[in-house]
């Protein structure tokens, strides 16, 4: 298992020399450090460490994972952002805090959010929720609200809750296949509403949203209209 951790750990790294300079200069900060303190890092960068506790802010969608990762790569590239979800709270040898934001500002607009997926994912025997006495003064307890509204449950993409008594994050499944799409047929986006097919590439649709504007998802993920 060690060994397997570092060699994800180097995959992160051009050479070993990078590699080395990194694990030096954690080491030097650890060294360093009186007392308690906190270290921030990309998730890439926590490969092979370890903390007590762990924070893992912005798991929302579209964030994390992020937008970006879904339409260039798909299923591929939602698997890639949830073994870093797995890198994460596998850094923390007691606890890990999960934060979302019900709305964040991303650029220069007010967006609404939704909780990722990974933390539906996540063990519900592990999992203690922020009420209205917690840090947020109940601004968790909304969103907690709001993720068992029905227009929150379709946009998961009807995906099954996943069994608690396993270690690991589950495989997200979308919906099946509606079939063969075509240039300029009207579709339907749990989350990104109605659009028109502009082009094709494979079982991947780039669309023009009404609302959303032209984007890149699979064909699973959405329905005729």
């Amino acid at each position: 298992e060690n060994l397997k951790e570092l060699v994800s750990a180097l995959e992160a790294y051009e050479s070993l020399a990078s590699f080395l300079e990194h694990v030096a200069l954690v080491m030097d900060n650890d060294a360093k450090a009186e007392g308690d303190s906190v270290v921030i890092m990309t998730l890439h960068g926590a490969k092979g460490l370890e903390f007590d506790s762990v924070f893992l802010p912005g798991w929302e969608e579209d964030v994390f994972p992020h937008s970006r990762a879904l339409d260039e790569s798909g299923t591929k590239g939602l698997e890639e952002e949830r073994r870093l979800a797995y890198v994460g709270l596998t850094r923390a040898r007691k606890r890990v805090l999960i934060t979302f934001a019900a709305n964040r500002r991303i650029y220069n607009q007010w967006k609404s959010q939704l909780p990722s997926r990974f933390v539906e994912e996540l063990p519900e025997e592990n999992v203690e929720r922020s009420g209205e006495r917690g840090l947020y003064g109940g601004g968790l307890e909304e969103s907690r609200a709001a993720w068992n509204d029905p227009a929150w449950s379709n946009a998961r993409f009807g995906r099954p809750r996943r069994d608690a008594a396993q270690p690991s994050l589950s495989q997200v499944k979308p919906r099946e296949s509606q079939g063969t799409f075509k240039v300029g047929q009207r579709i339907f986006h749990d989350k990104f509403g109605n659009g028109t097919v502009l082009a094709l590439d494979g079982n991947k649709l780039e669309i023009d949203f009404d609302k959303a504007g032209t984007k890149k998802v699979l064909d699973s993920f959405v329905q005729a209209t």
